[in-house]
Protein backbone atom coordinates (compact mmCIF):
# COMPACT_ATOMS: atom_id res chain seq x y z
CA UNK A 1 0.00 0.00 0.00
CA UNK A 2 1.29 3.47 -0.92
CA UNK A 3 1.26 6.10 1.80
CA UNK A 4 -0.36 9.30 0.54
CA UNK A 5 1.48 12.45 1.64
CA UNK A 6 1.41 16.06 0.61
CA UNK A 7 5.17 16.47 0.88
CA UNK A 8 7.15 17.74 -2.08
CA UNK A 9 9.23 14.93 -3.59
CA UNK A 10 12.98 15.17 -3.09
CA UNK A 11 13.76 14.28 -6.70
CA UNK A 12 12.29 13.27 -10.04
CA UNK A 13 13.21 9.66 -9.38
CA UNK A 14 11.49 9.62 -5.97
CA UNK A 15 8.35 11.16 -7.46
CA UNK A 16 8.30 8.70 -10.35
CA UNK A 17 8.71 5.71 -8.02
CA UNK A 18 5.84 6.93 -5.82
CA UNK A 19 3.69 7.56 -8.90
CA UNK A 20 4.37 4.03 -10.17
CA UNK A 21 3.27 2.63 -6.80
CA UNK A 22 0.07 4.67 -6.91
CA UNK A 23 -0.74 3.43 -10.41
CA UNK A 24 -0.19 -0.19 -9.38
CA UNK A 25 -2.40 0.24 -6.33
CA UNK A 26 -5.18 1.89 -8.32
CA UNK A 27 -4.99 -0.80 -10.99
CA UNK A 28 -5.78 -3.51 -8.43
CA UNK A 29 -9.19 -1.93 -7.83
CA UNK A 30 -8.98 -2.83 -4.15
CA UNK A 31 -8.83 0.74 -2.80
CA UNK A 32 -11.97 2.14 -1.26
CA UNK A 33 -13.45 5.18 -2.99
CA UNK A 34 -12.01 7.80 -0.61
CA UNK A 35 -8.59 6.18 -0.67
CA UNK A 36 -8.69 5.93 -4.46
CA UNK A 37 -9.54 9.62 -4.72
CA UNK A 38 -6.63 10.53 -2.42
CA UNK A 39 -4.29 8.36 -4.47
CA UNK A 40 -5.55 9.90 -7.70
CA UNK A 41 -5.07 13.45 -6.38
CA UNK A 42 -1.55 12.63 -5.23
CA UNK A 43 -0.84 11.04 -8.60
CA UNK A 44 -1.91 14.21 -10.40
CA UNK A 45 0.38 16.31 -8.19
CA UNK A 46 3.29 13.94 -8.80
CA UNK A 47 2.64 13.97 -12.54
CA UNK A 48 2.77 17.77 -12.56
CA UNK A 49 5.99 17.74 -10.53
CA UNK A 50 7.60 15.25 -12.93
CA UNK A 51 6.44 17.24 -15.96
CA UNK A 52 7.99 20.41 -14.50
CA UNK A 53 11.30 18.63 -13.85
CA UNK A 54 11.33 17.21 -17.38
CA UNK A 55 10.65 20.66 -18.86
CA UNK A 56 13.53 22.10 -16.82
CA UNK A 57 15.84 19.33 -18.05
CA UNK A 58 14.74 19.96 -21.64
CA UNK A 59 15.57 23.66 -21.28
CA UNK A 60 19.02 22.76 -19.95
CA UNK A 61 19.65 20.59 -22.99
CA UNK A 62 18.51 23.40 -25.27
CA UNK A 63 21.03 25.70 -23.60
CA UNK A 64 23.88 23.77 -25.21
CA UNK A 65 25.20 25.84 -28.09
CA UNK A 66 28.10 25.74 -30.52
CA UNK A 67 30.79 28.36 -30.09
CA UNK A 68 32.64 30.03 -32.97
CA UNK A 69 35.04 27.06 -33.21
CA UNK A 70 32.17 24.64 -33.69
CA UNK A 71 32.52 23.18 -30.21
CA UNK A 72 29.56 22.65 -27.91
CA UNK A 73 29.61 24.45 -24.59
CA UNK A 74 27.11 24.77 -21.80
CA UNK A 75 25.52 28.07 -20.88
CA UNK A 76 24.46 28.44 -17.21
CA UNK A 77 20.77 27.77 -16.78
CA UNK A 78 18.47 29.41 -14.26
CA UNK A 79 14.98 27.87 -14.08
CA UNK A 80 12.03 30.22 -14.24
CA UNK A 81 10.12 30.54 -10.98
Amino acid sequence: MVEVTNQEPTSFEVALKELEGIVKQLETGEAKLEEALELFERGVKLTRYCQQKLEEAEKKVEMLVKDSAGQYRAIPFEPEK
